[in-house]
């Protein structure tokens, strides 16, 4: 009875071990962030070759990748690093399918479009680097509801439009980087001036975007004229003026001067001759 119960524990303790240990079933939302990904990028040097609709329904077994650029976890995707691949297209909001993202880097290529807002859903994302690009339009607040960012670098781009004060909420920032972009605007306070225990921001985060001031940048340049562009206008409207007030005498004064000689000629004639 004893050997009995204790060939079933031993069994337990096998089937237990061996759940544990059998890989992940692959994810379906990982293969539609994949699939749309992929679709949405276009890789002129043949870079992704595996980048392939049978890898994309398989690409981790446990903690090993079949995909380039992807590092698995669990048989889940957990981050994505396609740096400097040549790659254009644009950045699919269906990257937001893959749940489990803890890091996007997709910097130095010429990705162009927005940044989608969808990225919010990525609530385990921590670094975010898709600098080094051709993206534009505006900086999505939605990014304020990935609250474990600690990376946001999008610099060397084109977006416009101001900063969201929101991003000032991710309390996990220490690196934030929006420099040579064409941002405007002030720089929200609340990434300005962080309480003592936050990362604070340098100028170099902020610069190359010719329209945003505030601190920490230098006091913007005024966009008006300078001390001595108006004095010099002023001293030349002086002397225009001067010009034209001497020639206006001198035209009245030769008019003048005119008359006189002909009421002098008119005179003259009706004086009788001795």
């Amino acid at each position: 009875m004893g050997c009995s119960c204790y060939w079933r524990l031993v069994l337990l303790w096998l089937l237990t071990c061996a759940s544990i240990l059998r890989p992940s079933a692959p994810d379906p939302d990982d293969e539609k962030c994949l699939t749309q990904l992929s679709e949405s990028l276009e890789d002129p040097n043949r870079n992704l070759q595996n980048w392939t609709q049978a890898t994309f329904k398989n690409p981790c077994s446990g903690f090993t990748s079949y995909l380039q650029g992807a590092t698995c976890n669990n048989g889940r995707i957990y981050k994505l690093s396609l740096t400097n691949l040549a790659l254009r297209g644009t950045i699919s909001p269906y990257l937001s399918n893959c749940t489990n993202l803890q890091a996007l880097d997709l910097s130095s290529n010429s990705l162009s479009g927005p940044i989608p807002a969808e990225l919010q859903y990525l609530v385990n994302l921590a670094v975010l680097n898709l600098s080094a690009n051709r993206l534009s339009g505006e900086i999505p607040q939605q990014l304020a509801f990935c609250a474990y960012l600690n990376v946001i670098d999008l610099h060397d781009n084109l977006l416009s439009g101001q900063i969201p004060q929101q991003l000032g909420l991710l309390v996990r920032l220490s690196v934030f980087d929006v420099s040579n972009n064409r941002l405007s605007g002030q720089i929200p306070a609340s990434l300005a001036n962080r309480s003592m225990n936050l990362p604070k921001f340098n100028a170099s985060s902020y610069a190359g975007n010719k329209d945003l001031y505030g601190y920490p940048l230098p006091p913007l340049k005024t966009k008006g004229l300078s001390v001595m562009a108006i004095v010099g206008i002023g001293l030349g409207s002086g002397l225009l003026s001067l010009v034209l007030s001497f020639t206006a005498v001198c035209i009245w004064l030769r008019v003048t001067e005119q008359k006189m000689a002909n009421e002098e000629g008119k005179i003259s004639q009706l004086m009788p001759d001795y």
